[in-house]
């Protein structure tokens, strides 16, 4: 099908093409990868926003998944294609989106994901920090950095809720190249790691039978 063409800022991923961009992805594909392996075996969609580093592929556990990579025309990947998926509703059981959403149509593409997403499915969100002093790396980029408030409101507005109230973070700080070092609590680090999960609405059962007496009967 053709692809989606964005109209505006058709170049905001650009700085993960290369150089930092690129560590920080590299860093976040094995905590990525650690988080997929701890849930079902249901199929996953992981999103980046360049075709390289490439998701490895979860072995224990989990093979279905799909990885598409955001792009000024739309997404490749294992299809290409654009806004809205053509992805069947509530196809996924766990989404892993890396800074896809830091790039033109974030609230389309989150509604996407949300749709896509099966009830009880879980997501996991890493934007960059803009908080950190790394930031001066990213510093004249038209990439679209929130607070984590901000994308938390994002996530709910989608559908989805937020796993924890606060955001776990990885990273470097100021200097140094990305490490693979676990997600932690320092708020200085460059990028900010968010889960969601979509809740299913309960059913409302059916009103219990109200029983009426006839008080003037005797009993059978």
């Amino acid at each position: 099908m053709p692809a989606f063409a964005f109209r505006r800022q058709p170049d905001a991923l650009a700085w993960f093409g290369a150089g930092r961009g690129q560590a920080l992805l590299a860093a976040e594909l094995a905590t990525a990868g650690l988080w997929l392996a701890r849930r079902p075996t249901q199929p996953a969609l992981w999103l980046t926003p360049a075709p390289v580093p490439q998701p490895p592929v979860v072995l224990h556990g989990f093979s279905r998944q799909l990885w598409l990579w955001r792009h000024p025309r739309g997404f490749s990947g294992d299809l290409r294609c654009g806004l809205p998926l053509p992805l069947p509703s509530e196809a996924f059981g766990s989404m892993v989106i890396q800074h896809a959403v830091e790039g033109p149509a974030a609230p389309e593409l989150l509604a996407e994901c949300a749709r896509t997403l099966a009830p009880g499915g879980r997501l996991r969100l890493y934007v960059l920090n803009p908080v950190s002093p790394y930031r001066l790396r990213w510093r004249g980029t038209s990439l679209q950095v929130r607070d984590v408030t901000a994308w938390q409101a994002a996530l709910r507005r989608a559908g989805l809720h937020s796993i924890a109230t606060e955001a776990t973070y990885l990273g470097p700080v100021l200097r140094g190249t990305a490490s693979a070092s676990p997600p932690s609590s320092n708020r200085l680090r460059a990028v900010c790691v968010l889960e969601a999960e979509k809740r299913a609405a309960a059913l409302i059962p059916p009103a219990p039978a109200r029983r009426h007496w006839n008080t003037g009967a005797a009993p059978a």
